[in-house]
């Protein structure tokens, strides 16, 4: 710094004044290190610039792969969320169309068992009222009939009398 002072002061340097030996060597120096530079540099920067340019192109690519698979498996599984849906509508359907059929068998069934029953009871009075009768007339005549006849003609009767639409008093 002081030797360039020197120098400076020894020519009447001034901001403004040119020096063409400066220039030349700092055009020279300047040549160099662009050659240089050129040379070794650039390649170097511009691999490194292309590899990321690359890589960054990698990265779009499999963004875009993964957006369309997101995209492909949101759709299959929006698809089979509906068959789902449909399939679990279509189950409640079957379930309950058995349900009912099942209700009206069972009251179907149980209609005739009522029906069944009413008519071993209806058949259980008959049975007792010609027992009843048969003891009453046997006891008024006192006589002995033959069972099976009296029963069949008070059977009978009372059978004509349903028949009749009322009993006769």
């Amino acid at each position: 710094m002081v030797l360039l002072r020197v120098l400076l002061e020894e020519e009447g340097f001034t901001p403004f004044s040119i020096n063409t030996g400066l220039i030349f060597w700092t055009i020279v120096v300047f040549g160099i290190l662009l050659a240089l530079l050129g040379r070794y540099g650039w390649p170097a920067i511009l691999k490194s610039v292309e590899e990321r340019e690359r890589r960054m192109q990698q990265q779009l690519d499999e963004a875009e792969r993964a957006r369309a698979e997101s995209a492909r498996l949101l759709e299959e599984h929006k698809r089979l969320v509906a068959a789902a849906r449909t399939e679990a509508q279509e189950m409640v359907a079957k379930a309950r169309a058995v349900a009912e059929k099942e209700r009206e068998v069972l009251l179907a069934r149980a209609r005739k068992d009522i029906e069944a029953e009413k008519e071993k009871a209806i058949l259980a009075l008959r049975q007792e009222a010609v027992d009843l009768s048969i003891a009453a007339a046997s006891k008024l005549i006192e006589a002995t009939l033959d069972t099976e006849a009296n029963r069949r003609l008070v059977s009978e009767y009372l059978a004509s009398l349903e028949a009749g639409g009322g009993r006769q008093r």
